[in-house]
């Protein structure tokens, strides 16, 4: 089918510095494999960090790797609200003026004075890919999800494009569970 696309959904998760790493997991510490993403180069680590907010905390959140150069984690509009901090809707790495949190690891805390995004719904294409689909960096596209029960169109959906992605739209948990997205699920671009 034309304007195919997989849909992926992406979990709450934090992306670390190498200094955040040292401080939360120890002096010598690195970020270990756990199992691979679907985005080459990205990995599921071991390691695991409590994500505290006004509110209440988030325990058990996954870290990726490899290391960034910044803080960032990124959660659904729910858990922001449960946790007490403004659920702003950015793109991975936008960070400026957003909300902060502490983190929490086995050897230490940090507080992040910003950092905490809602992720903005998107799609990672490669160059090959965003010619085959008609799209260019930084297009606004809809997304139409069909199934029998939850059917529905993301509007405002960024086209992302790097040739070391992999082709595929990433939403959070909310978006997900509003759509009824299983695994291995498409949806259309619509332009």
């Amino acid at each position: 089918m034309k304007n195919k696309i997989l849909v992926e959904t992406s979990a709450r998760h934090v992306h670390l510095n190498d200094e955040a790493v040292k401080i939360l997991f120890g002096q010598n510490a690195k970020l270990t494999f756990k199992k691979e993403l679907s985005q080459p180069g990205q990995f599921q680590s071991n390691e695991r960090v409590t994500v505290v907010g006004p509110k209440r905390q988030l325990e058990n959140v996954s870290v990726l790797g490899p290391e960034r150069s910044a803080n960032q984690v990124e959660i659904s509009a729910t858990d922001a609200r449960s946790i007490g901090v403004e659920g702003v809707v950015r793109l991975s790495g936008d960070i400026d003026g957003t909300p902060g949190c502490k983190l929490i690891g086995p050897c230490g805390e940090i507080e992040l004075a910003e950092g905490v995004i809602v992720a903005k719904r998107h799609i990672h294409l490669t160059e090959k890919d965003a010619i085959d689909f008609g799209v260019k960096n930084n297009d606004v596209v809809k997304v139409a999800i069909k199934n029998d029960f939850r059917s529905l169109i993301f509007d405002e959906v960024i086209i992302r494009i790097k040739n070391t992605f992999a082709a595929a739209m990433h939403i959070d948990t909310d978006e997900s569970n509003a759509a009824g997205i299983k695994l291995g699920d498409y949806g259309i671009i619509i332009k």
